[in-house]
């Protein structure tokens, strides 16, 4: 039992262990509207959370839009789906987890 709670948290994508954030897999941005909360609840929409580490978090946002994740990507094997997303989460589980990436927002066409 104490390993267990001696062990850092581990993000809910790369699985390195790091200081973690909570990633509303529906934006709060998105959950006022009917359509969301028909979809989903209200509590779902709060409760509806992943903890991802930061430089995870970053890429998330940087390639995803709001309304794309609301709608097509709620979920962790959604987002892991994601070609983007999926060829980050791989070569970021294979650095040491002090490091932290610089995210760059890819051009939009």
């Amino acid at each position: 039992m104490e390993a267990a709670r001696d062990q850092a948290p581990v993000c809910g994508l790369c699985a390195r262990p790091a200081r973690l954030t909570r990633h509303h897999l529906i934006p709060r941005r998105l959950h006022r509207q009917a359509r969301f909360r028909r979809r989903y609840g209200r509590e779902a929409l709060r409760t509806h959370v992943l903890m991802l580490c930061s430089p995870c978090h970053r890429h998330v946002h940087a390639v995803l839009p709001e309304r794309a994740l609301g709608e097509h990507y709620s979920s962790r094997e959604a987002l892991l789906a994601h070609p983007d997303i999926a060829r980050f989460v791989g070569w970021l589980a294979a650095r040491p987890a002090e490091l932290s990436p610089r995210v760059r927002r890819p051009r939009r066409r």
